[in-house]
């Protein structure tokens, strides 16, 4: 959508992709390997189980970091798998809630990354699917020799207001429960990720709410990608009701155990898309001072353009070798 539009009056393009990865990581020779395995992860004994809005995990054991393999993963010589499974939830607009699925090529592993996508408010995961997400991300893969899964919810509700990715607070929809929980479950099965290999991204609509889902929810994700991202409540149809300080991602750093939470912020040089107060332009400047503040990792990306599919496009590279950095780094 353009920058003098609403980002409620127009179809966001943001199928929004994530692509590029550490290539330096492939110049690593052999006995580099002890740096390459990176930290040890989680994986687990039990079965997770549920709250209300959050993937609960039992007690943990290590596991290595993915390996970079440049050009040499499978996904180089077949594509990804797509699936789109629907999942019963009363608040979606058929009552069951579609989510995208797409995996390398290969069985399912718990040191399988996995990135979590929120698309735009006037948009659903099919444009996501539409734009080829999936096969952009499969070339990346390849050439940064790191695979991982990526899941993308449908996030619209039934009555066609704005969900600004949260429980509603007139109990009509439950998406922050649905992502955090029906959705992590169904992605990841029996091979629960450690919170290191899960992130979280997304685009207009989607960048805020993956910035506050993260901040909510840190159990859950160790990273956040957040495209056109505002991060301040901006909710026009009040789905947080009065109370909307908890949602609001400026205001929840505070806390110790979200400290550790990476982010990579991407804003268009031209984009001016408004808010109920203010506009976009400036947001992710003003969060990377408040995530500086505390000091924790931040990288802020200005790509050429507005706020739209080519702009954000720029940005990917970068994006992606961001996060593979922190999905193979070592402690």
């Amino acid at each position: 959508m353009f920058a003098t539009f609403s980002r409620r009056a127009v179809v966001l393009v943001s199928s929004c992709v994530v692509v590029t990865a550490a290539a330096a990581l492939a110049a690593v020779p052999p006995e580099g390997l002890a740096e390459r395995i990176g930290r040890h992860l989680d994986l687990f004994d039990a079965e997770p189980h549920l709250t209300h809005s959050e993937l609960r995990l039992p007690p943990e054991r290590g596991a290595p970091a993915p390996l970079p393999h440049p050009g040499q993963v499978a996904v180089c010589e077949e594509p990804g798998r797509d699936e789109v499974v629907t999942l019963p939830d009363p608040g979606a607009p058929d009552g069951g809630r579609p989510l995208w699925i797409r995996r390398p090529p290969g069985p399912d592993s718990a040191d399988l990354p996995v990135l979590y996508l929120l698309h735009g408010s006037a948009s659903t995961h099919e444009t996501l699917m539409d734009e080829g997400v999936g096969e952009l991300l499969d070339r990346e893969m390849c050439r940064s020799g790191v695979e991982f899964v990526v899941a993308a919810p449908h996030g619209q509700e039934r009555w066609g207001t704005t969900t600004e990715w949260g429980d509603a607070a007139h109990g009509r929809f439950a998406l922050e429960s649905f992502v955090t929980g029906p959705a992590v479950e169904a992605v990841e099965g029996e091979h629960v990720r450690p919170r290191a290999l899960r992130a979280v991204g997304g685009f207009s609509m989607g960048g805020y709410g993956a910035a506050a889902l993260a901040l909510r929810n840190p159990g859950l994700y160790s990273q956040v990608a957040s495209w056109a991202g505002y991060f301040r409540v901006d909710d026009p149809h009040g789905t947080f009701g009065g109370d909307t300080a908890p949602h609001s991602p400026d205001l929840l750093l505070g806390a110790a155990d979200v400290r550790d939470i990476r982010f990579v912020l991407v804003e268009g040089t031209d984009d001016h898309t408004p808010l109920q107060r203010g506009s976009i332009h400036g947001e992710a400047a003003r969060f990377a001072a408040l995530l500086d503040e505390r000091g924790m990792t931040v990288t802020t990306l200005h790509p050429r353009g507005g706020h739209d599919f080519a702009t954000w496009r720029r940005s990917f590279p970068d994006t992606v070798d961001f996060l593979v950095s922190g999905w193979t780094s070592t402690p």
